[in-house]
């Protein structure tokens, strides 16, 4: 079966009174991969409703998402807040299978709609937050000799980096192969750069990732560590 064949075979399979489902994710794009799974978005009215599961389906990995319209808004709701949705990007990217009472069509709209307005500002509170964590990041590898853990110390760096630059060009967030989707658009280049300097640390140099780290802070106010104060939970 083709990928949007076989979406529409599992769901009919899984749940064949669904409202409207999606295809999603990585197979309905250009950079589709031999290991691309089916992302599947499934609409129903009611139990056993919210669900995600893996299965196997016509020789397809699939991982299925299944909604009311109550809880796709909730969970949406949930994830802006976070600036990051996949459920959204799914629905607003992806394939509309079917769609048997127009629910399908007007939850593609709103995400669409929510894609292009961006995520929600991100507070001067959470950006200290990231700063102070990469500054303690910085210090922590300037003062470590031990291979394994400059390892593991660029790594983070490389990729709170990441999530510093997006958040502060207002872009939408992601994880792993997305962290560099996202920045490939909003910072062009740093990913390259990032590339290279933890490359560098593992040979023994950590100034290229250091500049670059760097570079990126001075955007968002800079190194931060004396002075960072934050009240905790009584």
């Amino acid at each position: 079966m083709d990928a949007i064949e076989a979406a529409r075979a599992v769901v009919e399979e899984h749940h064949p009174d669904a409202r409207a489902a999606f295809l999603g994710g990585s197979v309905v794009t250009g950079r589709r991969t031999a290991t691309s799974d089916l992302d599947v978005v499934v609409l129903l009215r009611g139990a056993p409703a919210p669900y995600r599961a893996s299965l196997q389906h016509a020789g397809w990995p699939v991982e299925m998402f299944v909604h009311t319209e109550a809880t796709w808004r909730s969970y949406i709701e949930r994830e802006l807040g976070r600036r990051r949705s996949p459920l959204l990007w799914m629905c607003a990217d992806g394939l509309l299978l079917f769609d048997t009472d127009g629910l399908g069509t007007r939850l593609a709209a709103e995400a669409r709609r929510l894609a292009v307005a961006g995520p929600p500002p991100v507070s001067v509170e959470e950006i200290e937050n990231r700063r102070y964590a990469i500054t303690d990041l910085l210090d922590d590898l300037a003062g470590s000799n031990d291979q394994g853990e400059r390892l593991f110390i660029a790594t983070e760096l490389v990729r709170r980096t990441g999530e510093l630059a997006l958040a502060i060009g207002g872009s939408w967030s992601g994880g792993g192969k997305w962290l560099a989707r996202r920045l490939e658009t909003t910072a062009p280049g740093l990913s390259t750069r990032l590339h290279h300097g933890l490359h560098e640390v593992l040979g023994g140099r950590a100034e290229p990732l250091v500049t670059v780290v760097d570079e990126v802070l001075a955007q968002a106010g800079g190194r931060l560590w004396v002075g960072y104060r934050r009240a905790g939970t009584p």
